[in-house]
């Protein structure tokens, strides 16, 4: 799963070139391809929805048993 997430990582953060201009610039289009990932990458591990959706309905979920 790890290798899986590297790679999609790699391949579309720098879209075929082999590096970044500076560290400032990969930290920035890291930040921004996380973001995009966890709040609106649908995944078919979640159940077609984005992590941010699939984690807050679990927790709300598990509020409800838990009361």
């Amino acid at each position: 799963m790890a290798e899986s997430f590297n790679a999609s990582l790699k391949r579309e953060t720098l879209a075929g070139a082999h590096g970044w201009p500076d560290a400032l610039q990969a930290r920035r289009d890291v930040f921004a391809w996380i973001t995009r990932y966890n709040t609106r990458r649908r995944h078919s591990t979640c159940g077609y929805r984005s992590p941010v959706d699939y984690e807050n309905a679990h927790h709300k979920a598990t509020l409800a048993l838990a009361a």
